[in-house]
């Protein structure tokens, strides 16, 4: 599946209007200042955009608000985690008051899944792009 101009445009204009979690975050994870690990930010697969994606070990962070907390949000999160699960993507969720609180501990923990994301074979199908293109 192609990510269109309409999903495009959704991850620019997510981007544009991030969160405070979401910029305290991406300003410790751009630059490969993490450990030299590469991140994106608003990262097209499928039909959902990922607010951080490390492509060389199929790892996806993405950044929670209260609102994640309801049914219906919860229902959507569960699919989409499945979604990107059978396309062999590792999803770690964090609150956007852990990012803000707690995000040396956040980062800690993002920077161990993705050295022991390292050592394993990818557990997807063999795509040579994300999101089956």
């Amino acid at each position: 599946m192609d990510a269109g101009p309409d999903m495009r445009a959704r991850a620019r204009r997510l981007r544009r209007d991030a969160t405070d979690a979401e910029r305290t975050l991406w300003r410790r994870l751009r630059r490969k200042q993490l450990d030299g690990l590469k991140f994106r930010r608003q990262h097209i697969i499928g039909r959902f955009v990922l607010d951080f994606y490390r492509p060389e070990c199929r790892l996806a962070v993405e950044l929670d608000g209260g609102q994640h907390g309801e049914a219906a949000h919860s229902r959507r999160d569960d699919a989409r985690t499945a979604f990107l699960d059978r396309r062999g993507v590792a999803v770690l969720r964090y609150s956007n008051l852990e990012a803000l609180r707690e995000t040396e501990t956040v980062l800690e923990d993002i920077l161990r899944r993705a050295a022991a994301r390292r050592r394993q074979p990818s557990p997807g199908p063999s795509r040579k792009r994300e999101g089956g293109r």
